[in-house]
């Protein structure tokens, strides 16, 4: 019998071994939620996030007791994430049911995204357009709560649902952030120039200096992370110029397809000066970064900065906090705009047009899952939240800037008010799969000057025209195969505004048919102009989308010319 059960031990012994682990981890994990939970608590609310930057986890937990103050049935524990396993975390705990009450929204593609909106998320349009009652005794008292939004929740707003979904806490910003007194000991500067050339001239002074052990310093340290606010906020204004060439259904802005179209055609190219002064200045640029920055990441860029080895880093507000608190002591950190070329730049004069347009949007979303056992109590704990005072405090302890109207941020952080005139760029190479990963691969190349722009679009111009054809095409077939979709989700918001009554039905046909012209009349003539485009390629008669041929222009001249005779 002994020998028997020892035997059957031995077969199963790797199942016995997983099983006894899981069940170890469970009792583990319940053991320390339990603990988590103080005597007398009726609501347990989980919040789940993926910022593990300091005083993040304090912020929740401090905002927490405070609402506990004022619903002490009510305890809040959360889970903190690591960033590079929320998109599965999250995914894992939405489609097995155990996500928390409520979670931050992100990580993940966008059309993914767009689906767990639809599938797991609790809409909360009639919720924001009601006043917040944590509000009350503010200048905001009475108001709805989206409209106590800086950006009015327009952050939080999905078009694709034409809904509400998300809750916002905080704004961001991008800047370059510099180690004053590093710079002031190697360029005798008190503040770094704020135009192009000088502050180029800058960054050769301080590659030119050594410390004590011979060791030179790095102007700017960057990495892979950090590459992409380089591009977007110094690389890609000189790019806007492409608008008015290519943006052929004129919403103001370039797409992935009119692009391609516009390079079949021949109505643009590599040779356009404003892309072309693109890559003149991420050669600059680049020029001043640690080598081997394309292989580093986050966390890696920073430690150079921090170690007083290099004066500049551009990162986002996110990181204000985390990089004072590792100078405090050593050094007085400062921040700075982007310094662009001006007018009278003898290279990129002609081609800056202005500095980025930022929209003021808020971040850091939240959702409610449909989940949740409580989501009436959810949805008061984002209230407190996205409270003038409430988020005031939050953003006060994690030191980023409030999302709330009326709210006040540090000096350091007023550095970070958006530009809300500007430009954006126009160079969008996302067609496909194939001829995304050929340009990220010459791209990379570039970067670390192992080849020069010539080079780079030589090599991929080509590749881009032939194997752009087909994924342009796909593209069209994958918008015609959501046709269908598009059709049954608008079947079904047609059924529910025509069984509302009142104000709800009223706004449910205004969503209607806003949908049905985006989603299905508008997509489709836009896509069906940009074939015909293609099919008549450049002919001599071709106008550029905000041009007027002749025949209008004289037209417009007689009529101006009539009205002038007709005046007294």
């Amino acid at each position: 019998m002994m020998r028997a059960c020892f035997s059957w031990i031995g077969r199963h012994f790797p199942l016995l071994v997983v099983a006894i682990v899981y069940f170890w981890s469970m009792g583990s994990i319940l053991a320390y939620r339990q603990a988590q939970v103080p005597a007398g608590t009726d609501v347990v609310l989980r919040i789940g996030h993926w910022q593990l930057e300091p005083g993040v986890r304090e912020a929740f937990n401090r905002m927490a007791d405070a609402y506990r103050v004022q619903h002490p049935h009510v305890t809040i524990v959360q889970d903190a994430i690591p960033e590079g396993t929320y998109g599965q975390w999250m995914t894992t705990q939405l489609m097995g049911g155990t996500a928390p009450d409520i979670i931050e929204v992100g990580m993940l593609n966008y059309n993914i995204i767009l689906g767990y909106h639809s599938r797991y998320f609790v809409p909360l349009t009639s919720f924001v357009n009601q006043p917040n009652p944590y509000n009350a005794g503010t200048a905001l008292e009475g108001m709805p709560w989206r409209k106590t939004y800086k950006d009015a929740m327009r952050g939080s707003y999905v078009e694709e649902l034409q809904e509400y979904m998300t809750v916002t806490l905080a704004q961001f910003g991008c800047r370059i952030f510099y180690n004053k007194d590093l710079l002031k000991r190697l360029t005798g500067l008190d503040a770094p120039p704020h135009n192009y050339r000088g502050f180029l001239a800058v960054c050769e002074k301080i590659k030119s200096q050594r410390d004590a052990r011979g060791r030179p310093y790095t102007p700017i340290t960057s990495s892979n992370y950090h590459m992409g606010m380089w591009e977007s906020f110094m690389c890609d204004p000189p790019t806007y110029g492409a608008v008015r060439r290519i943006d052929f259904n004129r919403d103001g802005a370039v797409g992935n397809d009119e692009l391609f179209v516009g390079f079949k055609t021949g109505r643009i190219g590599f040779g356009f000066p404003p892309y072309a002064a693109k890559y003149s200045i991420m050669r600059e640029l680049t020029s001043e970064f640690q080598p081997g920055f394309t292989g580093l990441g986050r966390d890696e860029a920073v430690f150079p900065f921090v170690q007083q080895r290099a004066v500049f880093i551009s990162t986002g507000t996110w990181d204000a906090g985390s990089l004072q608190e590792q100078a405090k002591g050593l050094f007085e950190i400062g921040v700075m705009d982007f310094p662009l070329p001006g007018r009278d730049d003898p290279a990129y004069g002609s081609v800056i047009e202005g500095p980025v347009y930022e929209r003021p949007a808020a971040g850091f979303p939240f959702a409610i899952t449909r989940t949740s056992k409580h989501p009436e109590v959810a949805l008061d704990f984002l209230r407190f939240l996205g409270s003038q005072p409430g988020n005031q405090k939050l953003n006060d302890i994690i030191g980023w800037i409030p999302a709330i109207s009326g709210t006040t941020m540090t000096p350091l952080l007023q550095a970070f008010a958006p530009h809300l005139e500007g430009v954006y760029g126009a160079l969008p190479l996302t067609l496909g799969g194939e001829t995304i990963i050929k340009w990220q691969q010459l791209t990379a190349l570039f970067q670390v000057h192992q080849i020069d722009y010539k080079e780079m679009t030589d090599t991929f111009a080509p590749f881009y025209l032939f194997k752009g054809v087909e994924e342009f095409a796909e593209a069209q077939r994958n918008r015609r195969r959501g046709v269908a979709r598009e059709e049954q989700f608008l079947a079904g918001f047609r059924a529910r505004a025509m069984a509302e009554s009142g104000t709800n039905a009223a706004s449910l046909w205004i969503k209607y048919r806003q949908l049905t012209s985006s989603r299905l009349i508008t997509r489709n003539l836009n896509a069906a102009r940009l074939r015909k485009i293609l099919e008549e390629g450049v002919t001599t008669n071709a106008l550029a989308p905000y041009a007027f041929s002749d025949r209008v222009v004289e037209k417009v001249r007689a009529q101006v010319a009539a009205g002038n005779r007709e005046q007294p």
